[in-house]
């Protein structure tokens, strides 16, 4: 581990993170954040040296000035590069270019030399080899190697966007011959010794543009009034071996990343779209769960089996939504045989969610942006995503599932790969504490042990009021992130025990992973040396997972501020009703109705000067006391927008 070393003449050296600010100057935060006090060390643009945002990179502090509120200090060397080329966009100026990246975390421009343009012209999207090191005295070089797309290409803004992430989208040739080798068919031979549920009444509910379909279900009545709920999980480890050509790509990758309408998917689409999806009519190879549950939601009694299916149907939630909140005739006629099925899911869907609120599982409602764009990738509509009964029914099913897998694995004490989500920290619950005094809300609870329950009924009491959104958003906060791991520590948020991620294996690694723990148990070949390696695979699984999941996430917000951001664009002074969804000494952010974010400036209000206090989460004038606080209904104006940057201002109206 980096620490402090002291140097003779040159002070403290430090080593940590650089991050660095467009004008040049930055922060180091380092390795060892105590032993700063936990403070950052300030760097002039001057002291920077070579250093690019996000270089590992060791430091010299004064002693002297170490203890004192603002730690200075310089650059002394670069330990490990972040950054050796650049994406973003080519500008061409009087015989020379420069590229604006187009990954905010990368905040400098690389200037080109006319010879090493390679092609390049004015707005296209490219990638840059950086070949000088930038320094006070000049701006880092580099030459263009690949053009991404050329100015005003269809998606290409997109495209550059995932190439700035390090993320390729096209598959690699070895894996995609295996891939061609796959049968699109199930054979007679595959389906030895599964249990057969063709017959069944099983059917898919996704989303209308979805066609990696991996999760498909089936609801009975039994004689006792229990129900028989059956999950059905594309098997996608019958096809993708360990350690072949696919299964290689797909651990690296994690995960499938969806891009408003690009998919940069987990699997070559042969299966994610093929053989794996569980398209209707089709025979399909699948793990299954049955899980009997009582009046109560309570799971009596389990069976996992491996299975074949036919699913009956590929439903899409706003059709099953519209049957079953309006009972519309027509499509009552178009789904007669199997609208009492519907119907009972409905029934026990909410059971499940009832069970889950009493236990304090926390649902966060947030409005999501459905953002359309037309044929030359412009945003035309932006709108909140629709989250309706058919898919909060699906939701609970799943939720169920996989709670009752991580359960069942839990007790066999075998490796397996967890979905951890860990209790807030004390400091947090406390900030969170004093944040809910200014609304006048009382959370109740030890800090130390917060239960869940506790902040379920803050929730609850905010639904539907102005504070709704802005409460939801200081709660989610307050949370750790969820991660992977082989340990099974439970799942705050959900207020459970065990869980783990079983329903989602041509999307998620881990799935799929745990897909072939299941299938090796279920005949019986866990043991030994099988069991040492696993444990090797599962902590591999997990890390890299909960990795490509941070990232696939950082990368799905980056396109959706781009795309936002430009639809706004077009409705400069337009007037908008929004709710000030944060705070800051520089200004107050607002949230309108379709979920656009965007700043007003404390230097734009002109009627008095506004004091930043912290811990109220407002603004307030020095002069007449008003104040702009966090929950505020205000109405804005659209100022200005900078698409390259995903920044959008606004102004009082």
């Amino acid at each position: 581990m980096w620490g402090l070393k002291m140097k003779k003449r040159k002070g403290l050296k430090i080593t940590g993170t650089l991050k660095k600010h467009r004008r040049g100057y930055g922060f180091v935060i380092p390795e060892e954040h105590e032993l700063t006090g936990g403070k950052d060390i300030y760097i002039p643009r001057d002291e920077m040296k070579s250093a690019m945002n996000n270089d590992i990179v060791t430091v010299y502090v004064d002693p002297i000035k170490a203890v004192n509120k603002n730690m200075e200090g310089q650059v002394e060397r670069v330990l490990k590069r972040a950054t050796t080329e650049i994406v973003g966009t080519f500008n061409h100026s009087r015989g020379y270019g420069y590229v604006t990246p187009e990954n905010s975390t990368v905040n400098e421009e690389l200037y080109i030399q006319k010879k090493d343009f390679n092609g390049a012209k004015d707005g296209d999207k490219v990638v840059a080899q950086i070949t000088k090191w930038p320094n006070k005295d000049h701006f880092a070089q580099g030459k263009i190697t690949e053009i991404i797309s050329r100015k005003g290409e269809a998606g290409g803004d997109i495209k550059a966007l995932i190439r700035s992430f390090n993320i390729i989208e096209n598959f690699p040739h070895k894996v995609l011959r295996e891939a061609q080798s796959i049968p699109q068919t199930v054979s007679d031979s595959d389906i030895i010794n599964r249990r057969d549920l063709r017959e069944k009444t099983i059917v898919t509910i996704d989303g209308e543009d979805a066609k990696d379909l991996d999760d498909a279900i089936s609801l009975e009545k039994l004689d006792n009034g229990n129900y028989l709920l059956g999950v059905h999980i594309a098997d996608v480890s019958h096809y993708v071996k360990e350690k072949g050509y696919i299964d290689k790509e797909a651990l690296k990758r994690g995960t499938s990343i969806y891009l408003i309408d690009i998919v940069v998917p987990m699997l070559p689409q042969s299966l994610s779209n093929g053989i794996c999806s569980l398209n209707p009519g089709l025979d399909r190879l699948t793990l299954s769960i049955d899980m009997e549950i009582d009046s109560q939601g309570r799971v009596i009694s389990h069976e996992i089996y491996e299975s074949v299916i036919r699913s009956k149907e590929r439903l899409v939630y706003k059709d099953v939504s519209d049957l079953l909140e309006n009972k519309d005739n027509e499509l009552k006629e178009r789904f007669k045989d199997i609208y009492p099925n519907l119907l009972m899911m409905q029934e026990l869907a909410s059971i499940l969610k009832n069970k889950r609120k009493d236990r304090g599982s926390l649902d966060f409602d947030f409005d999501e942006a459905y953002i359309t764009l037309d044929e030359e990738g412009i945003p035309v509509s932006v709108n909140i995503a629709e989250r309706r009964v058919a898919n909060r029914m699906i939701e609970e099913f799943m939720l169920v599932a996989n709670e009752t897998i991580a359960e069942h694995f839990y007790h066999m004490d075998l490796p397996f790969v967890f979905r951890i989500h860990e209790k807030p920290s004390f400091e947090k619950i406390e900030e969170l504490k004093l944040f809910l005094s200014s609304l006048g809300l009382t959370l109740k609870g030890n800090s130390e042990s917060i239960h869940p329950k506790a902040l379920n009924d803050i929730l609850t009491k905010v639904e539907d009021t102005n504070s709704e959104h802005v409460v939801n958003t200081v709660v989610l906060r307050s949370m750790r992130k969820a991660f992977y791991g082989t340990q099974c520590l439970g799942h705050f948020g959900l207020g459970v025990d065990y869980y783990c991620h079983f329903t989602a294996p041509i999307r998620r690694y881990p799935d799929l992973i745990i897909h072939r723990i299941i299938k090796e148990t279920l005949k019986g070949k866990l043991h030994g040396n099988r069991i040492k390696s696993l444990d090797k695979l599962t902590e591999e699984a997990s890390d890299i997972a909960s990795k490509t999941e941070r990232i696939a996430e950082e990368l799905e917000r980056e396109v959706e501020k781009l795309k936002k951001a430009e639809y706004i664009s077009y409705h400069i002074g337009e007037e908008f009703d929004g709710i000030i969804s944060g705070v800051q000494n520089f200004g107050f952010f607002v949230v309108i109705e379709n979920t656009i974010e965007g700043l007003v400036r404390v230097d734009s209000l002109h009627d008095d000067y506004y004091i930043y206090e912290e811990a109220k989460y407002r603004l307030i004038g020095e002069m007449t006391h008003k104040t702009y606080r966090i929950g505020d209904s205000v109405r804005i104006r659209v100022q200005s927008v900078d698409i390259q940057c995903r920044e959008i201002e606004f102004v009082m109206a």
